[in-house]
């Protein structure tokens, strides 16, 4: 292509056509060939334009459809979150609530002045019983070890070890009883543990 038929297409490319030719027809006046190719070109950067601008178009689309799931998923953990606590003070509440009838039976046991030591512990084991029953229905289980039973340092806390006819390194007595819920130990059975027979 001559330099002159180039020059005329960067003018005619930079100028408004008042006729509404667009810039191939124009170049077409000066070159066949080239007012083709820019006609191609054209085309093609139409083509291109649409594709941007769909893609745009599907960006904006996905960019709003993920900022509605983020604010879905933070409302979903704040209601997750609200019905944990609500579980939470509903589980507490039933527990005060059965917890509150040990607590009469013990006020009864305090207020009673008979005199009669026998009945007075015999309602004293009545209202242990229903609380065992209140800490059972929790799910809550006593760790007593049995003498010559083996020290599990998981569950037990070695007070002292004294000399005794156990085997060494088993439980001689328990000091105080532990308390597990579901397999985790609240508080761990405080106990003897065996030195073996002494003088030996």
């Amino acid at each position: 292509m001559s330099n002159d038929a180039e020059q005329a297409a960067d003018a005619d490319a930079d100028a408004d056509d008042a006729s509404g030719e667009s810039l191939a027809e124009r170049v077409r006046e000066h070159d066949e060939d080239l007012g083709d190719e820019v006609a191609d070109l054209e085309a093609r950067v139409a083509e291109l334009e649409a594709d941007l601008s769909e893609a745009e178009a599907e960006v904006d689309d996905l960019t709003e459809r993920l900022q509605a799931k983020q604010a879905d998923f933070q409302n979903y953990k704040q209601r997750a979150k609200q019905r944990q606590e609500d579980i939470r003070e509903r589980a507490t509440e039933d527990l005060v609530e059965r917890l509150l009838d040990v607590r009469d039976n013990l006020g009864r046991a305090l207020d009673e002045e008979s005199g009669d030591v026998d009945s007075l512990r015999e309602g004293v084991k009545l209202t242990r019983k229903e609380f065992d029953r209140v800490l059972d229905a929790e799910g809550v289980s006593e760790i007593a070890p049995s003498a010559g039973e083996e020290v599990d340092a998981q569950r037990h806390e070695v007070m002292m070890r004294v000399d005794s006819d156990q085997p060494e390194g088993t439980v001689t007595d328990v000091y105080r009883s532990g308390y597990e819920m579901g397999g985790k130990v609240l508080r761990p059975a405080q106990v003897t543990v065996s030195d073996g027979p002494g003088g030996e």
